[in-house]
């Protein structure tokens, strides 16, 4: 009922991509997600290209499915990270922070499809030209690095901008919100925060319980004074951030403050004076659950609530 441009681009069974969370996307989630027929996906984030390569094959060796490796552009490491993918034949790479232009040529030459993270339309409809594979569209309610518009805004645009395969992002997280997204025109979501959940991410037990105890407006941005905007669920290390650019303190000082904070949360279950990176669909997640079973049960939600909305216009 489900199958999309995304599953035929990707040889995936459901149009469900797994956020590529850094320190969290790990090569165990993603196995996870790519056995449920989904695509998992891995993580390069600030990891040395070594790290990330015996992420790759870790995988390799649990799973023969499709899955992919995000890049954030920005790293130090990126043009070596984009070497070992080549290298290791990664069937599929998600970008972000930055424009993967110079590096298109050389991922069609490995045959290696490119899906990169955009937050307007304008940027779609440019990376559309260059010859990336499809796009993921991304609103301001997903947990991490944002942009300004809705996901509800920005869905109808991009459909109406491009002609390439797109995914939604972004406030997503259970049966109704994919089946909301593939109604607006994508043709596949990408979720993150509820992955987040799941038995087999490797996040710490206090990070998870955190997201299932949040509540609707637990959500907050940060960093919006710096032009690098970020969702994290509100506790210490936010309260003095948002207290220190009310007080307009210079770029350098807030990024030194949120150094290593991620990692913190996510590794030490520090979840106070961590940074608990989630989106506005935390509020939504109420248990831990296999990543099989979160997936199973949005597609037979979605194929419910089709099948209510269709009875709806019967009874008419």
């Amino acid at each position: 009922m489900f199958t999309t441009r995304v599953c035929k681009l990707l040889n995936i069974k459901y149009p469900i991509i797994q956020g590529g969370m850094a320190w969290v996307a790990t090569h165990e989630l993603a196995v996870a997600v790519s056995e449920a027929g989904g695509l998992g996906i891995i993580a390069a984030g600030g990891l040395p290209p070594e790290v990330v390569r015996k992420e790759i094959r870790n995988f390799k060796k649990k799973s023969n499915k499709p899955f992919g490796v995000n890049i954030m552009l920005m790293s130090p490491y990126a043009e070596d990270i984009v070497g070992i993918i080549c290298e290791e034949r990664v069937p599929v790479v998600t970008t972000g922070a930055g424009n993967p232009g110079k590096y298109i040529s050389k991922f069609k030459e490995h045959n290696i499809k490119v899906i990169p993270v955009v937050p307007t339309v304008s940027l779609a409809k440019r990376l559309e030209r260059i010859g990336v594979d499809a796009i993921i569209a991304e609103g301001t309610e997903a947990g991490g690095h944002i942009g300004e518009l809705t996901t509800m805004a920005l869905i109808p645009q991009i459909v109406d901008a491009v002609d390439i395969p797109f995914i939604a992002a972004g406030g997503i997280g259970d049966g109704r919100g994919f089946l909301a997204a593939l109604s607006l025109g994508a043709e596949g979501v990408q979720m993150g925060t509820r992955f987040v959940c799941s038995t087999e991410s490797i996040a710490h037990i206090n990070y998870k319980e955190r997201i299932i105890k949040s509540k609707d407006r637990d959500a907050v941005v940060i960093g919006r004074s710096t032009g690098r905007p970020v969702r994290a669920l509100k506790n210490e290390f936010t309260r003095e951030y948002l207290e220190l650019e009310k007080e307009a303190t210079d770029f350098e000082e807030l990024e030194k403050l949120a150094a290593g904070r991620l990692r913190l949360a996510v590794n030490d279950g520090d979840t106070s004076t961590g940074s608990v990176m989630a989106g506005q669909i935390a509020g939504l997640i109420e248990d831990i659950r296999p990543c099989k079973e979160i997936i199973q049960d949005m597609i037979n939600a979605a194929k419910a609530q089709l099948n209510y909305i269709t009875s709806l216009k019967g009874g008419e």
